[in-house]
């Protein structure tokens, strides 16, 4: 008989898609009520039940509606979503989402998906150029020089920056660009693909789970809870610092386990497939390091280096950071010396390389889809918060972290956990004296270690970038998830004991 294989990781969502359809024919639908700004005319519209009701914008106003957040967070543009409104909980016509909303809900993730896939393609193209050019080849192979018995340096450097981008400004979906760059470096470093994609994806998920100055978790989260961001930023930093450094040992470990033997590998079956696939020309390459290369090369960098910095400088998001390596593609191909045809071919090339990757994201935004024409977000939140009420503070934090850890699986986005239920769980905190920071802070830690495994989250598309099955991954990660898991639990515990 053939061996059973694990599936693709578009049958894994497609799967879970299913999953989520049943659950919107047992889960009851329901809703919070909620309250938006609108900032042109200075007022909120109340999203009651019983239709839309229109406020002045007023510290009062809020007060009464059991919202206890400063009005400046909302006038100065820090709290930019509607926020759910504490005890409006009602239930609604049940939506069960039936055969057809299954079917088409690929196809409804993909339209809302369109900027990121956007990005992801023109991103393939971007590195499919740079391909042709050699550019890659030549500067890899230049690299592996000096860092030639030096190799665990590169993990230590890469891990950092990374957590740094992602503990900063949130660095998370821009990092589906790291991996054709970077991959070939680990490999010429004598490491596998996995110790690339655990530097690349396992620092960025540490660095936005220890968020400290990241505006679309820590900054909307604590304003949502009412408290000033730098409440507990203290703690923060210190989980970012021990987590990293946890990461890191892992990292190193299993690296260097795979360099003394190769077999050792976790995707050692896959070695020749991965190394056809990023492996570079070796010494020949590094002989052809002219001056048209670097200045490839340069471009090359400095689209990295304006991404970085618009997005943390100028709020620029994907139609920006698109356009910065659409301009950098054509801006390189003009460099190499690239007959227009040519370009176009390996443009088009290079995209169709990540058409798998772009699919699997509009995938899992479907089942994202399918929760919210379910109704059925509102009523999971609603039964964790009752089920966290009135707990001691110690099983009431480590209740928290786990609850939204488990909300993170159908609500990924940090920004949308934060303003929908930071006003339900921050006064929660209150009734058992538990600060609300550590609600922020469990927020942040529950949504980050789910981050390692779920599947609605970013791991299948970075996962596809290298061509890494996802029962792999879980292999390979579940180790350190169980340990970050144990660590934030006891922080978290001695942390509310420690505040009185």
């Amino acid at each position: 008989m053939k061996k059973l294989q694990f599936p693709t990781a578009l049958t894994v969502l497609l799967i879970i898609a299913a999953f989520v359809a049943g659950l919107t024919w047992l889960i009851p639908a329901g809703a919070f009520e909620r309250l938006a700004y609108e900032k042109d005319k200075n007022q909120f519209v109340h999203k009651a039940k019983d239709g839309d009701k229109v406020y002045h914008a007023t510290q009062e106003g809020m007060d009464q509606l059991g919202i206890k957040i400063p009005l400046e967070k909302f006038t100065e543009g820090d709290i930019w979503k509607p926020v759910g409104i504490p005890g409006t909980y009602h239930r609604l016509e049940p939506r069960p989402q039936g055969l057809v909303a299954f079917i088409q809900s690929p196809l409804q993730g993909i339209t809302k998906a369109i900027d990121v896939i956007l990005f992801v393609l023109i991103i393939g193209g971007f590195i499919g150029v740079v391909n042709y050019s050699g550019a890659f080849d030549a500067g890899v192979a230049w690299l592996a020089k000096p860092l030639k018995g030096r190799e665990a340096l590169l993990i230590v450097f890469i891990t950092s920056l990374i957590a740094v981008c992602g503990t900063t400004f949130g660095l998370a979906e821009e990092t589906i660009a790291f991996y054709p760059i970077l991959v070939p470096v680990f490999l010429a470093a004598g490491y596998d693909a996995m110790v690339a994609l655990a530097s690349i994806y396992i620092c960025s998920s540490i660095g936005t789970m220890c968020s400290t100055v990241n505006p679309f978790s820590a900054i909307i989260a604590s304003d949502s809870a009412g408290i000033n961001w730098t409440t507990g930023i203290y703690g923060r930093l210190f989980m970012l610092t021990a987590g990293t450094g946890i990461c890191l040992w892992y990292i190193i470990r299993y690296a260097q386990k795979v360099k003394k033997d190769p077999s050792k590998s976790i995707i050692f079956d896959q070695k020749e497939a991965i190394e056809k696939q990023f492996g570079t020309k070796g010494e020949a390459a590094a002989n052809t390091f002219n001056n048209r290369i670097r200045l490839i090369l340069l471009a090359f960098i400095t689209c990295f280096v304006v991404m970085i910095y618009g997005v943390s400088k100028l709020d620029w998001w994907f139609m920006e950071m698109t356009t910065v390596f659409f301009v950098g593609s054509v801006l390189i191909g003009v460099i190499a010396w690239m007959g227009e045809k040519t370009f176009v071919a390996e443009f088009v090339k290079g995209a169709n390389d990540l058409l798998s990757v772009a699919l699997i994201i509009g995938l899992a935004r479907g089942v994202t889809v399918l929760m919210e024409d379910g109704l059925i977000s509102d009523s999971l939140l609603q039964y964790s918060s009752n089920i966290v009420e009135g707990t001691p503070k110690g099983i009431f934090i480590n209740l928290m972290l786990f609850l939204y850890a488990g909300l993170s699986f159908f609500i990924p986005s940090s920004s949308g956990m934060a303003v929908l239920s930071m006003p339900i769980m921050a006064p929660l905190g209150d009734v058992v004296s538990v600060s609300r920071e550590f609600i922020v802070n469990a927020y942040q830690y529950g949504m980050g270690l789910m981050a390692f495994i779920t599947p609605t989250g970013l791991i299948l598309a970075s996962l596809a970038m290298v061509n890494v099955t996802y029962d792999k991954w879980l292999r390979f990660v579940m180790p350190l998830l169980l340990i970050l898991t144990l660590f934030t639990m006891a922080v978290l515990t001695a942390q509310v004991y420690i505040q009185g």
